[in-house]
Order: structure tokens, then C-alpha cells, then sequence
């Protein structure tokens, strides 16, 4: 195979706060895999939290660029299980992975969910995402992309004040998000009044290690609970079992698509609700999700819809929600910058 890595600046519409940070660009890292005149494409992005930029993600790859050039390609699985003996961060496997699996598909001529045996007919519709801003400009956000499921950020001192003016100016679906911000009092308090306003459920509300805390959680909240910071590996969907509802899995945290099927197989398992998220990613990375939606019970793939210029064309998704799946077999990828 033949490997080329290319580094991007995405810029995004807004400014895009969490209850951690903020930023107005993303960086992001595409893998090119080369193969019989056929390229896939894979995208991991950077994530100050993680410690993982562009450059170090570049660094770990170009370790390995001679033996993947001198590799057998067989399929994803088997290069998956190559890249994990590798040395390298989850990040790096995640572009590494989602290149072979665009690869694979375009050597076979199909989309990767009809290799997995599923059909693109029903799928649960993306949220979109409002970052932490005033109320003024949350409230801007949603009127300049009306959309009838939002994911809210929340993880400030008025976090219930934010929800209940926003349900002022629309009936959408609310889903929220605290990234870790929250205590098990605040939460299960939360959950009630937040429930009355029309959210969905709640990701991620105490920090990743705060298992008893969830456990209390589980017990007493009126909304669903979500996992985000506390699922990030195979491993980890068992401990979430009887401390959340359901996961939400990120490709790039996990390694990939290869390991989040065998995550989603596994929480399906155990009666877990199963959410993929996105990382703010270009249409590399979003169309690698849209692969999964047959098997989804929730998605967050509005990456590319946050980002002023996008890098690549392949799914898309229009003003109702409608994901239009390209012809192109794998995920169905181009680069167009």
C-alpha cells in the first residue's frame, strides 16, 4: 500500500465553547491508503485534552509508513490488529483504520454497510450541536440552522436558566451535555427540571472516574444518562453497564470503526442505548460515522456542518435531517482540498 498524511486547519462557523475550552479551528490529520489504483480516506482530529495534535499523530505514523508500505493488505481487521502492535495512540489507529476501511470498500465496489449486511433505509437523525456562548448567541446559532434535535453544552453556574431561555425561541428536541462539569446532587436535581423543558437525556455529567457518583446517578435521575468521557475503549462499555443508559462511542478515542463495531455489538449486549459522536471532523471522518447509522439508536455527526470550508465531499446531510449516502463504495470519500 501506498501512505500519504495531510494536515488541515479547519476553521469553524463559531467560536465552539465546552465546559473546558475553546476554539475556532480544528486540526485535523487525513490519512491516504493507496491500493490497485483505489484510495481511502481517514481522519483523526487533534485534542489538547488527550494530548494528541497533528504533528505527534504525523510523528507516530511516519514510524510505520515503510512497514504499512510493505504490508499485505487483507482487510480492515487484520491491518486494525497490525496497527495495534504498532505503538501508536488510539488517534493515529483511528485514521489509519478508517482509510483501510474506505479502501476495502472501494476495492469491493461497496458502502461499508451493506459489507456488514445492513441497509440504509432507517436511521436516527444527527443532533446539532450549540456550543457555550450567551444566550444571545445560542439563541442566533439555532435561528441561523433551525434543526428539530439540538445537543446543548452545558457546564456553567446557570446551566437550567440556559435551557429554559433557549425553549423560549424553539420546540425542538433538546439533548444536553455537561462534559464532565456536573456533581451527582447537581445532576440528579438537574435531570428534573431539565426533563420538564423537553431534553432527552443527559451525556456525561460527572467526571469519567466517578463511578459511585453515577451509580447514584442511575438510581435517582429523571432522564436517561449518557457516557462519553468514561467510555473511550472496548473495555469500557462493560464498566458503563448498570451506571449509564448508554455510550457514546468516538471513533478516534476507540481506534476506529474496526473496534467500535465490536463496542456496539457488545452494549447492544447488554441492553446499553448506543450513540456515536463525532470530533468535530471534516466529511472524511463524518461519512466513516454514517456507516454505522443502521445500528444506531443516536447519532452526532454534525462535524462538518460546524466548519466554515469543508476538505472533502462524500455523505451529506440536508435541511430536514436526510443523510444522502454517496455512490461511491467505502465511505464514499473524496478530497477536494
Amino acid at each position: 500500500m501506498e501512505i500519504q498524511l495531510k494536515k488541515y486547519r479547519l476553521e469553524l462557523k463559531h467560536t465552539f465553547s465546552i465546559s473546558r475550552e475553546s476554539h475556532d479551528f480544528q486540526d485535523t490529520l487525513i490519512a491516504c491508503l493507496s491500493l490497485n489504483g483505489k484510495t481511502g480516506y481517514g481522519e483523526a482530529t487533534s485534542n489538547p485534552y488527550y494530548n494528541i495534535s497533528t504533528a505527534s499523530m504525523t510523528e507516530e505514523i511516519g514510524t510505520i509508513e515503510n512497514r504499512i508500505a510493505e504490508l499485505e493488505f487483507t482487510g480492515p481487521e487484520a491491518f486494525h490488529k497490525f496497527l495495534t502492535k504498532q505503538g501508536l495512540t488510539n488517534f493515529s489507529i483511528c485514521a489509519l483504520d478508517l482509510a483501510a476501511h474506505d479502501l476495502y470498500g472501494k476495492l469491493l465496489g461497496q458502502p461499508l454497510y451493506r459489507i456488514w449486511g445492513y441497509t440504509a433505509e432507517k436511521y436516527p437523525m444527527t443532533n446539532y450541536t450549540i456550543g457555550i456562548a450567551t444566550i444571545e448567541k445560542m439563541v442566533e446559532k439555532m435561528e441561523e440552522k433551525p434543526w428539530p434535535l439540538y445537543k446543548i453544552k452545558l457546564g456553567t453556574n446557570h446551566d437550567v436558566a440556559i435551557v429554559k431561555a433557549l425553549r423560549e425561541h424553539t420546540d425542538a428536541t433538546f439533548r444536553v451535555d455537561a462534559n464532565c462539569a456536573w456533581t451527582p446532587e447537581e445532576t440528579i436535581e438537574n435531570s428534573y427540571r431539565l426533563k420538564e423543558l423537553g431534553v432527552e437525556f443527559i451525556e456525561q455529567p460527572l467526571k469519567a472516574d466517578n463511578w459511585d457518583g453515577m451509580k447514584k446517578v442511575m438510581a435517582k435521575s429523571a432522564l436517561p444518562v449518557i457516557a462519553d468521557e468514561s467510555c473511550i475503549v472496548e473495555s469500557d462499555v462493560e464498566k458503563c453497564n448498570n451506571h449509564f443508559h448508554g455510550i457514546n462511542i468516538k471513533l478516534t478515542k476507540c481506534g476506529g470503526l474496526t473496534p467500535a463495531l465490536r463496542m456496539i455489538e457488545k452494549a447492544k449486549s447488554m441492553g446499553l442505548k448506543v450513540m456515536v459522536g463525532c470530533m468535530t471532523e471534516s466529511t472524511v471522518g463524518i461519512s466513516a460515522i454514517a456507516q454505522l447509522l443502521p445500528q444506531l439508536d443516536y447519532v452526532d455527526m454534525d462535524g462538518a456542518m460546524l466548519l466554515k470550508n469543508d476538505i472533502a465531499t462524500g455523505v451529506t446531510i440536508e435541511d430536514n435531517g436526510k443523510v444522502i449516502f454517496p455512490k461511491q463504495p467505502g465511505s464514499g470519500v473524496a478530497l477536494t482540498a
